[in-house]
């Protein structure tokens, strides 16, 4: 894999290709992430699998907390904790990951997000803290 790769600029990671999701906004403390359910997403109940919210939470939280305007050296986010609270079933087709860093230090973040599909329901919240890293081998 790349490591030069960036999330805004088209070019896909393979966690990201295999879920198919987007990041959709990303900035200083905020991030959001959009997905088109799939049927490869859905557990035998034929909704998506808990873990599918949870890899979209984890993923808009970690990115909200280690934006690097462009020209700064590159940040990474890797997730000590995180809790998920599965709320309900979407309705609509399209799930959407907003997440907000809410506190932290020079090395750790904490960050809330939620899910909700497109007609506004609120699918599942969490809570994370993450460490930053300066270099993927960090």
């Amino acid at each position: 894999m790349e490591a030069d790769k960036e999330p805004l600029d088209g070019s896909l990671y393979p966690y990201q290709e295999l879920l198919g999701y987007e990041i959709a906004e990303w900035e200083q403390g905020r991030c959001r992430v959009t997905m088109p359910i799939r049927d490869c997403h859905t557990n035998r109940h034929g909704i998506p699998h808990g873990g599918v919210y949870a890899s979209l939470l984890d993923t808009a939280m970690g990115f909200a907390g280690s934006y690097s305007p462009p020209g700064e050296e590159k940040r990474f986010a890797m997730t000590l904790s995180l809790t998920t609270n599965f709320l309900s079933r979407p309705k609509g087709l399209v799930l959407q990951a907003e997440a907000n860093v809410n506190g932290g230090g020079r090395n750790t973040f904490f960050c809330e997000g939620s899910i909700v599909d497109e007609t506004g329901e609120v699918i599942a919240t969490g809570i994370g803290t993450f460490r930053l890293r300066r270099s993927k081998s960090a």
